[in-house]
């Protein structure tokens, strides 16, 4: 895969169709903040990604299929969560415009995994399927770099929400989803957060009275 930045007429006017046909200015705008790409490979990176549109309250994953792409929201919101014995959900992860989500577990292994993506408004996200990422880091050896980011920031991520469960009364846990997720405080049904920080959400509305009383 060339480097150089030093194209010539007909592959400029090649390299912005296929950007004009995928909405990419949030994706490169996330892969600018780790790795600095040439022309070249960005319209390599972008020939990789698949759209689809994805209705509110259909899935993207479900428990026990083999994850096979990561998933980058462009628009909607997407959340990621698993059901425990007694059918009960537990919310691992919101994804908003500009997120990344994806069943780690599963893509790493290629083995079924436990986690349901689902949209909860109607969403569009770009698509990378998992043997597109590994040529991906083959032909442009520094999106080795930008993937080893985003699994370690996964990893960091799902650690911090286990340590937040175990060792943080309600009220912390409330406070870190709104630091964590500051656009999506008023949009969210109630009952979402709630399954987030692992409450009832008769339990969220009082504590959100009460917090608004003591302000």
């Amino acid at each position: 895969m060339p480097t150089t930045s030093k194209i010539n007429l007909r592959q400029s006017a090649f390299i912005s169709q296929i950007i004009s046909t995928v909405q990419t200015s949030l994706i490169l705008a996330n892969v600018g903040k780790h790795i600095d790409l040439q022309a070249d490979e960005v319209a390599f990176f972008v020939s990789l990604l698949k759209e689809k549109k994805v209705k509110r309250k259909q899935h993207l994953l479900r428990e026990n299929q083999v994850c096979l792409h990561s998933a980058f929201v462009n628009a909607g919101c997407l959340r990621g969560y698993t059901l425990d014995k007694n059918g009960y959900e537990h919310i691992l992860q919101f994804a908003p415009p500009g997120w990344w989500i994806a069943d780690m577990y599963s893509m790493l292994t290629r083995q079924p995994g436990e986690l349901f993506i689902e949209a909860l408004e109607d969403t569009e996200v770009l698509l990378l399927q998992v043997d597109d990422r590994d040529r991906l880091m083959q032909e442009v050896p520094k999106f080795e770099r930008f993937f080893r980011i985003i699994i370690e920031n996964s990893l960091v991520t799902f650690r911090q929400r286990l340590m937040e469960n175990l060792g943080l009364p309600a009220r912390e846990r409330y406070l870190l989803f709104c630091k964590r997720y500051p656009t999506l405080i008023e949009c969210l049904p109630q009952k979402q957060i709630a399954a987030y920080i692992g409450v009832t959400p008769e339990f969220l509305s009082k504590m959100r009275a009460e917090m608004l009383r003591k302000k």
